[in-house]
């Protein structure tokens, strides 16, 4: 069976997702976080890639990104990925796969969905149970947003910029925002774009991109609906899934 194309266009913010192979771990110590965010900072700024959030999970990464060109943020996924292999492997005296095949992602309907994206990423660790507020954990991009720490590497959206003209402003708005629990239908619609790599957005984005690309944008409508409500799943109890 193919693969199903990215929706891959310059100037459009993508959620995307790596997981480690099997679900198993692909972050060992603190150190390996910092690597993985060096060579995230090298391969965005040697590819024209703006990020503007992220969370490194023990066994999976969340990015916001937007390319600069159509395919940049392939080019970035695998700069990224071949050198951190590389650092595991010598490191930890391992061989094999580490990731868990191809990443995924989805484009993001910036007007609509990009706060909410920011916010789904960052509150990753709060989810998984891992600690009690965002701010606590190390390795997202979520004290720079929401308590105006300076971390290199990351480019705000205009969407974060118009929260206020001033980093404290922004900050204490953007809190704000987060202060209100994403719902359950934004946090399915999230992980059901992106885990099948189709369109996050309005109905309006969606006929745009539909019209543009000439693909379906929307996700199919075989198989058992979901029941209402039931959208945690055992893997999400232990801090594993998006």
């Amino acid at each position: 069976m193919p693969r199903r194309l990215r929706f891959d266009m310059a100037g459009n913010p993508q959620h995307v997702i790596q997981r480690g192979n099997n679900r198993a771990a692909c972050f060992f110590a603190e150190a390996d976080y910092a690597a993985y965010l060096h060579w995230l900072r090298e391969g965005a700024q040697s590819n024209g890639v703006a990020v503007h959030a992220y969370c490194l999970m023990t066994n999976h990464v969340h990015l916001l990104v937007t390319p600069a060109t159509a395919g940049a943020v392939s080019r970035l996924m695998q700069h990224v990925g071949r050198h951190y292999v590389n650092h595991t492997n010598k490191v930890y005296r391992r061989s094999g796969t580490l990731w868990e095949g191809r990443y995924k992602s989805c484009l993001v309907d910036s007007e609509a969905y990009l706060l909410k994206l920011h916010q789904y990423i960052e509150y990753n660790p709060v989810r998984a149970g891992m600690v009690a507020h965002p701010e606590d954990y190390r390795w997202s991009s979520y004290r720079h947003h929401g308590r105006t720490e300076d971390i290199a590497g990351l480019t705000h959206h205009p969407c974060y910029e118009r929260l206020g003209a001033s980093s404290q402003e922004r900050a204490e708005r953007y809190r704000g925002l987060c202060d209100a629990i994403l719902d359950i239908k934004a946090l399915a619609e999230i992980r059901q774009a992106t885990n099948q790599g189709l369109v996050l957005g309005s109905e309006r984005f969606k006929d745009q991109i539909e019209s543009a690309t000439h693909r379906r944008v929307r996700p199919g409508v075989n198989g058992r609906p979901r029941k209402e409500g039931n959208v945690t799943t055992r893997g999400e109890q232990y801090g594993l899934d998006v």
